[in-house]
């Protein structure tokens, strides 16, 4: 049975434009997500789902496979992740492969690293839950986060934990951002991944959520200054 790699990488990024091909550090962005899957040696086939003829040919350069190209009714700005992968699982298998286990890689993700996919894949194989991803343990205590109103005004979002000591307060977690290994019946059945999960700790310098240019600029600064293992 295949274990595959789904890379979505649709091609009408507004914020950043040609986001998933762009230059990034001298190599399109896209290819740090093939590359990270082919050095992890965990894939059978790896492969991207783009609605874009150009996303396509620069894949195919890195290594990846275009089986097919994504509808444009799963293309949109609010298409969730789940169905597109279950779109890539079902025209896989209509080709004749037999898919076991799935991991959706996302696109943008210049800090992921092979051990990180590696670790979590071995982690789903002994758990009994749906999904295994990174996460990240957030840099300030949400329990002391604030609101803000139009004039300026604070309040506090918990107010029991107004006067607690950081140091006391309940670690928490936000999702990396950078891929999410399932069992193909979850992608198939369950869209909800945040709640059927194992998550895997992982830095939170190496956790960039790129969707703005300044987000861009930030991270070729940390990406420069950085050596990956």
């Amino acid at each position: 049975m295949s274990v595959i790699a789904v890379i979505p990488a649709r091609g009408g990024s507004k914020r950043i434009p040609r986001k998933n091909i762009k230059f990034f550090a001298g190599k399109p962005m896209i290819a740090y997500a093939i590359k990270a899957a082919q050095d992890s040696r965990l894939f059978d086939h790896i492969i991207v789902s783009t609605d874009s003829d150009e996303i396509a040919e620069i894949s195919l350069q890195h290594g990846a496979k275009i089986p097919f190209l994504r509808p444009t009714e799963l293309a949109d700005d609010f298409t969730p992740t789940v169905p597109v992968i279950a779109h890539a699982i079902g025209a896989c298998e209509q080709s004749g492969w037999n898919i076991n286990s799935v991991c959706c890689i996302y696109p943008c993700v210049p800090f992921i690293q092979k051990n990180d996919l590696i670790n979590a894949f071995s982690q789903l194989q002994k758990t009994t839950v749906d999904y295994v991803f990174p996460v990240s343990e957030f840099t300030s205590s949400i329990q002391r986060a604030l609101y803000r109103s139009q004039s300026g005004v604070l309040s506090p979002v918990y107010p029991e934990f107004e006067l607690t000591r950081t140091q006391d307060l309940e670690k928490t977690y936000h999702d990396a951002g950078q891929f999410y290994w399932g069992k193909k019946s979850a992608w198939l059945s369950n869209h909800r991944i945040h709640s059927s999960a194992l998550g895997i700790s992982i830095p939170a310098w190496r956790v960039i959520d790129i969707d703005t240019p300044e987000d861009w600029v930030r991270a070729e600064i940390i990406f420069g200054s950085t050596v990956l293992s």
